[in-house]
């Protein structure tokens, strides 16, 4: 509990640099907020009154001084383009891009432990090698490609599901299957060479002297010394889905924090930009907190300081 405590805590510094980078990268950005919000027609005393109202007119210090202030009391403003405060934008966008990113890699890492045993167990033949090359199929795929794949087959061509939209459960369908390939590919293979490893010990091979069958060595035994490495690498690869899902989110239309994200860069939504980054630099940090807890109760020999 201390541990965890500790870590939550550490997370106020992480968030307060982390946004102090971004607000620097964006007003590196070419491109005027203003001038985007009010038009390329606008007359400049219209940019001007619109500048003053957001701040913008104000020396770069000033206005990094004022940000800060607002992030250390959990203030992210108002979104530019819509006028609402920023944190209820992601309070409401956020979960269906949790929903879509946990389920995603729930099932890639499910498959892949699968996989990645059977594999293991036929070392050397043909499913062994049926997994690796679907596994670097999969990891060579670009997710927009294989978005635009299900999209042309599965919805336009066969009509079975739906294109855009989060409004039921076969909405999800195809976004968490373009967001699958890869993260089951890196699974497969990491469960797969851990559990090699696992099988190759010295206490497995006395289980297996004394008689105990292939699928209680396995369960019993080798899986769960096997699903450190992978439950450790789940954190990471939820990182790296976070980036997917902006693409994904964006192609299927799914209402979800990504596609917010794409929306306020295309329209210079400052303020929603750099919350919506905190609030992916935290859900990171939440997951990898989370696995570290997991790996705890794994193995009980695993210790936090």
């Amino acid at each position: 509990m201390r541990y965890a405590l500790r870590r939550l805590l550490q997370l106020v510094p992480t968030l307060l640099v982390i946004g102090a980078v971004v607000f620097v990268m964006l007003r590196l950005m070419p491109g005027d907020p203003a001038q985007v919000l009010a038009g390329q027609d606008a007359a400049p005393e219209t940019v001007h009154e619109l500048r003053r109202r957001l701040g913008l007119d104000q020396p770069l210090p000033v206005q990094f001084v004022r940000y800060l202030g607002s992030l250390a009391r959990a203030d992210l403003g108002e979104s530019i383009r819509t006028r609402q405060p920023v944190l209820e934008e992601i309070a409401a966008r956020l979960p269906a891009t949790v929903l879509l990113s946990a389920t995603a890699i729930g099932a890639a890492f499910a498959l892949g432990l699968v996989l990645g045993g059977i594999a293991a167990v036929c070392a050397g033949r043909w499913p062994d090698v049926a997994l690796l090359v679907l596994a670097l199929l999969g990891v060579s795929a670009p997710t927009f490609w294989v978005g635009l794949l299900l999209v042309v087959v599965f919805a336009v061509g066969l009509g079975l599901l739906p294109v855009a939209g989060g409004d039921s459960w076969s909405h999800l369908v195809l976004p968490v299957a373009t967001l699958v390939p890869q993260s089951l590919a890196v699974f497969a293979r990491l469960s797969r060479s851990t559990l090699l490893d696992v099988l190759g010990e010295d206490y497995i091979r006395t289980a297996v002297a004394k008689g105990l069958g292939l699928r209680r060595v396995l369960g019993r035994h080798a899986l769960r010394n096997a699903l450190i490495p992978p439950v450790t690498f789940a954190g990471l690869e939820f990182g790296r889905m976070l980036g997917g899902v902006i693409a994904v989110e964006t192609i299927f239309a799914w209402p979800g924090a990504g596609k917010a994200l794409v929306d306020a860069i295309a329209g210079r939504d400052f303020p929603m930009i750099q919350g919506l980054v905190l609030a992916f630099a935290l859900l990171f940090a939440l997951v990898n907190l989370l696995v570290d807890l997991v790996n705890g109760l794994i193995d009980p020999r695993v210790r936090y300081p």
